[in-house]
């Protein structure tokens, strides 16, 4: 038992690595503007990888969604559009206050309100017993560390050369970004909660219990794909940036690539992960994946130099915040425990 736990517990580890490093292969692609490298990202992560593994993993996949009721497929579909809005708005918040303050920023916020937000609507009874106590209070935790966070990248703009600004600055717009991302991108944990029918049919068609939920994720993201899709066309005809796609190298189309096989494949590793932890997948898995994911953002911007050039106080918060929102995590993963 402790040799299987250890193991699940390693796979979402590893999960949450792939799924905090998509973002870094972007940033290569210089030539390109914002809008032709997310959806490069949106059409191999949302689209081209989630449906090639679905059919690969689940046989019968048509005969899942027309066995499943209308409205699972409903709800489905409008929580993964919420979930695609949140994803569009993690893109343009990371251009703008980096990918170190916003995986922290949005994660912290989507690992929280993941859990606190279907524990209030489906089982609203729970808010005082413990689970929902943890809950509250981990999120309590989580907006000192958000405030720590936002002081941090406050400093950091300041500390940095103010006198040349880019084109994608604008700390408070970040910031408002990010938020708004975290909560929305938690809605993706409703479309797994109200989907289980699909779940069901796929385990009775003869697919594995570690990719049971393909359908859901596919359907999921496929839904999430169109308002990122509607934005960066908005871009695209405001800026008349499609012609860049022409210019842009051999390798960009690579690392493009990359994005969403790195994004995906950490989702589909949790998946895994989180089927071999068995009950205690949701328990266990969610605030491991959440953790790591932060930590693996803030490497990329470490290693991009984002908070390079900063003073050791805007240093001390940042850490500080970080610090913070992984207590709130573990007070939360308590909380799921007990």
């Amino acid at each position: 038992m402790g040799g299987t736990l250890g193991l699940g517990i390693l796979i979402v580890a590893v999960a949450g690595l792939l799924n905090g490093s998509f973002a870094a292969p972007m940033r290569p692609m210089r030539n390109w503007e914002w809008e032709n490298r997310w959806l490069l990202f949106a059409v191999s992560g949302l689209l081209l990888f989630p449906w090639l593994m679905a059919f690969a993993t689940v046989p019968h996949l048509p005969a899942v969604y027309l066995e499943s009721s209308a409205s699972v497929l409903v709800k489905v579909v409008l929580f993964g559009l919420a979930w695609g809005t949140g994803a569009t708005l993690f893109g343009l918040g990371i251009s703008r206050v980096g990918m170190a303050l916003g995986f922290a920023l949005i994660l912290g916020i989507t690992a929280s309100f993941g859990s606190l937000l279907p524990l209030a609507v489906l089982h609203p009874e729970q808010l005082t017993a413990k689970r929902g106590l943890a809950l509250v209070a981990g999120t309590g935790v989580m907006t000192v560390g958000l405030i720590l966070l936002s002081i941090a990248g406050r400093r950091r703009e300041r500390d940095l050369d103010a006198s040349h600004p880019s084109a994608e600055s604008g700390f408070t717009l970040g910031l408002i970004l990010c938020v708004l991302s975290g909560i929305f991108s938690s809605m993706i944990n409703f479309s797994f909660l109200f989907g289980d029918e699909l779940r069901l049919h796929s385990l009775a068609g003869g697919a594995s219990s570690a990719m049971a939920a393909n359908p859901i994720w596919s359907l999921t993201v496929t839904a999430g794909f169109v308002p990122n899709l509607l934005y960066c066309s908005y871009l695209f005809a405001k800026r008349r940036s499609w012609h860049l796609y022409a210019q842009g190298r051999a390798f960009y189309w690579a690392w493009g690539a990359m994005t969403g096989l790195l994004w995906f494949g950490g989702v589909v590793v949790y998946g895994m992960g989180a089927a071999s932890l068995g009950s205690l997948g949701g328990i266990i898995g969610w605030p491991v994946f959440m953790t790591l994911d932060i930590i693996a953002g803030l490497f990329w911007g470490a290693v991009a130099g984002e908070w390079k050039g900063s003073s050791r106080r805007t240093y001390v918060y940042a850490w500080a915040g970080v610090a913070v929102l992984l207590v709130a995590i573990a007070v939360i993963a308590a909380g799921n425990t007990a």
